[in-house]
C-alpha cells in the first residue's frame, strides 16, 4: 500500500517514556525514548549541525564518527532519540494527511524524472578507462548533471514564455497549483541524439582558472 516507505514493517512509532500508548497502536508504537540528557548535549548537536551546514565538515565524516560503532556514546544516543522522534512525526503526517502524501509523491516523481532525463542524455556505459579514479568518476557525473541542467534551464525558459503568453490572454496570472504540476524534464521537443558544441575556449578562464597560466612579464636589465 505504501511502496515509497522502505521497510515499512520496521518503521515503528516512538514516544518519550511515560507516554500512554493506545491499545490499537501498541503493536507498532514504543514509549522508550529518554530525553533526560538532551539538554546536556543539545549545544553539542547544534554545533555539529552548524559545522556541516557551514562546510567546516562533511556529512560523511559525521556519519563515520557517529555511526553504529558509536553506540553507547551519550551524544550518539541523544541523536538516535531525536531522529526517532522526528521520523515518528513524519510517519504520522504521512499516514493521516492525504495532501502531504500527494506532495511527497510529486517531489519523488520529480527526482525520478531528473534521473530519467540523465539516462536519456547518456544511454551508453562509461568505459573503464574513463572513470578509474574517484576524480574521474566525479567529473563524468558532473558533466552529466551539467547537461541535464542545461536541458532543464532551456525547458524552463520556454515554459515561462508560454505561461506569460497565457497570462496575457487570460488577463491574470496562472494558478500556482497548475504551475506546481509542470516540470522542466520533458524532452519531446529536443533532439537528444544531436551533437553539442560548446566554445569552451571562450570561457576557459572562468571555468578552469587554474589551467590558465598567469602571464609573466620579463623586464630587460
Amino acid at each position: 500500500m505504501c511502496p515509497r516507505l522502505k521497510a515499512l514493517k520496521d518503521r515503528h512509532l516512538f514516544l518519550p517514556r511515560g507516554c500512554e500508548v493506545p491499545e490499537i497502536l501498541r503493536s507498532i508504537c514504543e514509549a522508550n525514548l529518554d530525553f533526560d540528557q538532551v539538554p546536556t548535549y543539545w549545544d553539542q548537536w547544534v554545533h555539529l549541525i552548524a559545522s556541516v551546514h557551514s562546510g567546516h565538515t562533511s556529512a560523511v565524516s559525521v556519519m563515520a564518527r557517529f555511526g553504529s560503532a558509536a553506540r553507547g556514546d551519550p551524544l550518539y544516543e541523544v541523536g538516535v532519540g531525536i531522529g526517532r522522534l522526528l521520523r515518528t512525526i513524519f510517519l504520522a503526517d504521512y499516514f493521516v494527511k492525504p495532501a502531504f502524501r500527494r506532495e511527497l509523491l510529486r517531489v519523488l516523481n520529480r527526482g525520478e524524472a531528473t534521473n530519467a532525463l540523465k539516462r536519456l542524455i547518456y544511454t551508453g556505459r562509461v568505459a573503464s578507462y574513463q572513470a578509474k579514479s574517484e576524480e574521474e568518476m566525479q567529473a563524468v557525473a558532473d558533466a552529466l548533471s551539467l547537461l541535464a541542467n542545461i536541458v532543464m534551464a532551456w525547458n524552463t525558459a520556454k515554459m515561462q514564455a508560454i505561461f506569460d503568453r497565457w497570462a496575457r490572454r487570460r488577463s491574470g496570472a496562472i494558478p500556482p497549483e497548475l504551475i506546481a504540476r509542470c516540470a522542466p524534464t520533458r524532452t519531446e521537443g529536443l533532439n537528444m541524439r544531436g551533437i553539442f558544441r560548446f566554445p569552451i575556449e571562450l570561457y576557459l578562464e572562468q571555468l578552469l582558472p587554474s589551467w590558465v597560466s598567469p602571464k609573466i612579464q620579463v623586464l630587460e636589465p
